[in-house]
């Protein structure tokens, strides 16, 4: 039987907040099941249930909850194309509108555009697009067992930016999409600083700033809090992952994949 398949998610990418996503090859999975399986407690099914879906779903998922890995943007994604299969719809059919249907339920796209299309996503609105990717790249994901919520993880942000800091984040968004699409990794560390969220958020989570310092000591391109936290999360040469993660604390677990770059799938 096929399986629906949706891939984790890393936001905000340091500069980015809010706007850019990737897609990471860690999985929630989903198999359709007679009636009863899968707890309707669950975020997969409240959201099937919601856009009618009928029967029960057999629901596993390596996605960790509350690390910044994306875990609610691919259950509503997941819910979603549930609910569009079981009614005969194909994927390609209907990309946009789960991107859309998915934003709307989770507040902001930065999460949903990579669970749906793959990649690395560029999410403003109700507009999406997909930046090719010029490297091969591991990603190195460190995760500790703290929690971390989108919601109070916001209150902590300032309500105004200065213009400097306003203009520093548009100029590094725009380099990392371009050392990105041309493979620059000289550039990559440059490029994902940010001065809007990250160091007021990694204030309260000095292990994860001390994993994210030590995968820039450690052979990284770029380094980043993922999503609002408390995952660290870094991109490599895949022949150094294996050294960068030897070198992350040993209080988290160490993620190493790479970029998904199909994003929901059901095969």
């Amino acid at each position: 039987m096929p399986t629906i398949r949706v891939p984790a998610s890393s936001a905000n990418l340091g500069p980015g907040f809010d706007v850019l996503g990737m897609a990471v090859d860690r999985y929630l999975e989903i198999d359709f099941a007679e009636e009863g399986v899968g707890s309707e407690d669950h975020l997969v099914m409240k959201v099937f249930r919601q856009f009618g879906g009928t029967g029960g779903l057999d629901i596993r998922c390596a996605i960790p909850p509350a690390r910044g890995m994306g875990f609610s943007g691919a259950c509503r994604v997941g819910g979603l194309v549930a609910a569009a299969v079981q009614k005969g719809t194909s994927l390609e059919e209907c990309r946009r509108w789960l991107f859309l249907e998915a934003t709307e339920l989770e507040g902001h796209p930065d999460n949903v555009a990579p669970s749906v299309f793959g990649g690395v996503t560029v999410a403003v609105g109700d507009r999406v697009e997909k930046i090719p990717i010029g490297l091969q790249a591991n990603v190195v994901l460190w995760v500790p067992d703290t929690l971390s919520g989108t919601k109070e993880s916001r209150g902590k942000l300032p309500k105004e930016v200065s213009m400097e800091d306003a203009v520093f984040n548009m100029g590094h968004t725009a380099l990392l999409i371009a050392a990105l699409t041309n493979g620059d990794t000289d550039l990559l560390g440059d490029a994902a600083q940010d001065r809007l969220h990250q160091e007021i958020r990694l204030e309260s989570l000095p292990e994860t700033a001390a994993a994210i310092e030590a995968m820039r000591s450690n052979g990284a391109w770029c380094a980043w809090l993922s999503g609002s936290g408390p995952t660290a999360a870094a991109l490599c040469e895949p022949s150094h992952a294996q050294r960068l993660a030897e070198s992350l604390p040993d209080s988290g677990e160490v993620m190493v994949g790479h970029i998904d770059m199909r994003g929901a799938v059901y095969e």
